[in-house]
């Protein structure tokens, strides 16, 4: 009898809630995985998946979000030691299910603690309330490849942000299997894009991207890059958020700034009854 020949996976983009190739037809061999290699066309079409997604995402309530995430960390949870056979640490894998929990409790603290009623001299209500800024384009740090991606992408949607993030090119398999998960939880297509690839091919596309209204450069080691990239967001005057203090050591506490930063504040007057 013949040994038989296992089928090798080939590990593809998540793009609207779904698994397509390479509009290119390009792969790339890493971690003894084929993993596809994003185009510029597949980075605008992210995008486009990501805009559509934004009122649907925006518009839930954010106790929803919070279920949603929750959710997430559940199915992480029960797959856990598919993350350690990627060779991902244990610890790792279990901050990383923990983090997701810690974000989705803040999904309907955030209002309360960055919102609030403003004192006016004057017979007014003076509110301030927390928005999200829309479409975010993240740059997942190379390591640590799961726990740096989560804590990049988790803060960006929980406050009803939608993203495009560039995964690690060195270390995707993380960030698709990380993909396969959100899939088959209940997040809605389109709220989590992943390109896999070269980040010197697809980001400077997002950068550039009018319908982008954020990019985060937490993975973005090459300041040239980064200056580059910088340039490319002035056009349509994007958030750009530089890499935080807190991104050289990604095990310790998250803290609020990465929400924040990427939330917009509406301020509204309305005046006192008599």
């Amino acid at each position: 009898m013949s040994e038989r020949v296992a089928v090798r996976k080939t590990y593809k983009l998540f793009i609207g809630g779904k698994f397509p190739r390479s509009e290119s037809g390009r792969s790339y061999l890493v971690q003894d995985s084929n993993v596809s290699l994003a185009s510029r066309k597949d980075a605008r079409d992210a995008v486009v998946a990501a805009r559509a997604a934004v009122k649907g995402w925006a518009g839930a309530t954010a106790y929803n979000r919070g279920q949603i995430l929750y959710r997430v960390a559940e199915m992480l949870e029960g797959r856990r030691d598919q993350f350690v056979g990627l060779g991902i640490p244990a610890d790792e894998v279990d901050a990383a299910i923990d983090r997701w929990v810690w974000y989705a409790g803040w999904a309907d603290k955030l209002p309360q603690v960055y919102g609030g009623a403003n004192p006016v001299a004057g017979p007014y209500f003076n509110l301030s309330a927390p928005e999200p800024t829309g479409v975010v384009a993240v740059v997942a740090p190379e390591s640590p490849a799961l726990l740096g991606l989560v804590s990049v992408v988790a803060p960006a949607i929980v406050t009803g942000n939608t993203v495009v993030v560039a995964a690690s090119p060195s270390a995707p398999l993380a960030a698709v299997t990380l993909a396969e998960v959100l899939a088959t939880s209940d997040l809605p297509g389109g709220v989590v894009n992943l390109l896999t690839g070269r980040i010197t091919e697809t980001v400077p596309t997002l950068a550039a991207h009018l319908d982008v209204n954020a990019i985060d450069l937490a993975g973005v080691a090459d300041t040239d890059l980064a200056a580059d990239l910088e340039g490319r967001a002035a056009e349509n005057l994007k958030r750009v958020l530089r890499p935080l203090p807190a991104d050289h050591d990604w095990t310790g506490d998250p803290g609020l700034a990465r929400m924040t930063a990427l939330l917009e504040t509406k301020t509204v007057w309305h005046p006192k009854g008599v």
